[in-house]
């Protein structure tokens, strides 16, 4: 079976994990302050703070920009359910905004309607690699003076007009081992705000900036000198591992079936660093049948996202049933995701195609 990752994990990587398990410093320490120090200078930004996960840092940054009951975050409703529940966890409430049918991410000239008085922050979501039109989105929250969070969770070095993923607002990512960098488990926080970044700091870490001297409610969410280490080794690779992933889009992409699939596009003077490969699956192919026929064939497949989150039960319980958002819906039910990882061989490749090809 062609998997959908393969988590690309060297002697470099087992080096540095021993390195770390030797010292005897297996706790936040000296290697995330490096990792930190190193992905601020990979993403262009003065701070980077590390956390324990993706969704940690979509936390931690919202309540370093002081969000919390009674507020508003517009983000979108076709994601990782973190996303918004990232929001609710502040005691603020996510407010939808439907997605663009090509590109799949928020639908821009749509956003300025969701804005209301309570409105704090706009929470674009770089979904499957591919950038949000952040020069937009950064205008109209300049005019309505809102923050901007990234979730960047699947854009590491995702760019737009050469400005990266994480660097426009308050980025954050995930490190999960199917990301294009993995740190096992783990998450980061981007920002030029001194103020933002002090705050990311003392929340991720029991509110302390002396040791046992508590200025704020904080949490324990911070990243380990194991789990750093690894992302120190991953880092200098990331290049190359999005480099491949491209290279394998282009190879899908010039070789699907277009009366069979409709396959991602790339906004002009933005790079696309395809966490995902995503398409949409043409009537009358079924696309739940289409992935038992990619089963058969050895070709793994998977469905990001199967139930938009307003749709899920526990947005229901909120009162969000009334709420209608039609892209978001129809993408549900027709996106299925190919492998895309650097790790497939050029043979895995033409094994993707030959089974979509062959898909009724």
């Amino acid at each position: 079976m062609i998997n959908m990752a393969r988590p690309q994990i060297g002697d470099e990587e087992k080096e540095a994990v021993m390195r770390v398990l030797d010292s005897g410093q297996l706790a936040q320490g000296s290697v995330v302050a490096d990792f930190e120090q190193a992905f601020a200078s990979y993403c262009g930004v003065k701070h980077a703070i590390a956390t324990s996960n993706g969704t940690t840092a979509l936390h931690v940054a919202l309540l370093a920009h002081g969000i919390g009951p009674g507020d508003e975050v517009i983000t979108v409703p076709f994601t990782f359910i973190a996303s918004a529940n990232s929001v609710l966890y502040t005691g603020a409430r996510p407010i939808f905004v439907d997605i663009d049918p090509v590109s799949y991410n928020i639908a821009v000239d749509q956003l300025e309607a969701a804005i209301t008085p309570k409105t704090k922050a706009i929470m674009p979501v770089h979904l499957f690699g591919n950038p949000a039109e952040m020069s937009r989105i950064m205008e109209i929250a300049g005019r309505h003076g809102l923050a901007v969070i990234e979730d960047a969770a699947q854009a590491h070095g995702a760019e737009e007009g050469g400005k990266r993923a994480g660097s426009w607002g308050t980025g954050c990512f995930s490190f999960y081992p199917t990301k294009n960098i993995t740190t096992g488990e783990g998450g980061m926080v981007t920002t030029d705000d001194d103020t933002v970044a002090d705050q990311a700091r003392l929340i991720r870490s029991h509110g302390m900036q002396v040791r046992y001297y508590h200025e704020t409610l904080g949490f324990n969410f911070r990243m380990t000198n194991i789990h750093a280490s690894i992302g120190m080794a991953q880092l200098p690779k990331l290049g190359s591992f999005n480099e491949r992933r491209i290279a394998n889009a282009a190879y899908l992409s010039g070789h699907l079936p277009t009366d069979k699939v409709v396959a991602p596009t790339v906004r002009p003077g933005t790079r696309h660093v395809f966490h995902q490969y995503t398409v949409r699956v043409k009537a009358p192919i079924d696309r739940d049948d289409a992935r038992e026929q990619l089963a058969e064939a050895g070709v793994g497949s998977e469905v990001y996202y199967p139930v938009p989150v307003h749709l899920q039960k526990l947005y229901l319980d909120l009162g969000y049933g009334g709420q209608s958002f039609p892209e978001s819906e129809r993408a549900a039910l027709e996106v299925l995701s190919l492998p895309v990882h650097p790790g497939l061989t050029q043979d895995e490749l033409r094994t993707i195609v030959t089974a979509v090809q062959g898909l009724r």
